[in-house]
């Protein structure tokens, strides 16, 4: 039988490029190496007849030179607020194990580094976003404005997160990780942030 699973929500990530981060493109990552934190909201969602509504989710990635090349290290987060079933549904689609896109991008990862449960904050106000994982994380970025004056846009580059949305290029103004092996701390770096539908 075919899982029937969706989601739809909102989604931003930060990483330690210079904005707009070259990565999407296939190019070398500006410090060599790309330190990318992803933060997901589900605002309604689920996988068969589990409900994934309202949860959060995260994951930290570690390319150690050009990202088209794989070899990642990735850690999951799920939020704590998830029961035994919604843990195990969010890992699977999270993993890659149930397709779409995100099979896709869990294709570069070489390592998994760990999957646990965190308490995660996922804050969207006006043009900024933030997450908060306790203990482990504190990101945040703001949009930048084109010359419009509306936020800038990527749409459709060869490396992605979300396919379904454009992206609006931001750049943090704060960005913290520490876990595992790890210890990350920069700001004025890019960040990208749309809403997202993910679905086989």
């Amino acid at each position: 039988m075919t899982d029937d699973w969706i989601l739809k929500g909102s989604y931003f990530e930060s990483c330690n490029c210079e904005a707009a981060c070259p990565c999407v493109w296939f190019k070398e990552s500006t410090e060599g190496d790309c330190k990318l934190l992803i933060a997901w909201h589900i605002d309604t969602g689920h996988l068969n007849e589990v409900a994934l509504d309202g949860l959060n989710v995260a994951l930290a990635c570690y390319a150690p030179e050009n990202m088209g090349n794989g070899n990642w290290q990735a850690a999951l987060y799920v939020d704590d607020k998830a029961d035994e079933a919604q843990f195990k549904a969010i890992t699977e689609i999270f993993s890659g194990q149930k397709g779409g896109h995100l099979a896709v991008l869990m294709s570069f990862v070489g390592e998994v580094l760990g999957v646990k449960k965190a308490s995660i904050e996922y804050i969207a106000k006006d043009k900024n976003r933030q997450v908060i994982i306790d203990k482990v994380a504190d990101v945040e970025i703001q949009a930048i404005n084109g010359i419009s004056g509306e936020p800038s846009l990527i749409t459709n580059p060869p490396l992605c997160v979300v396919t379904s949305h454009p992206a609006t290029v931001a750049k943090s103004t704060h960005y913290r990780y520490q876990d595992y092996d790890k210890n990350w701390e920069f700001s004025q770096r890019n960040g990208y942030y749309s809403d997202f539908i993910y679905q086989p």
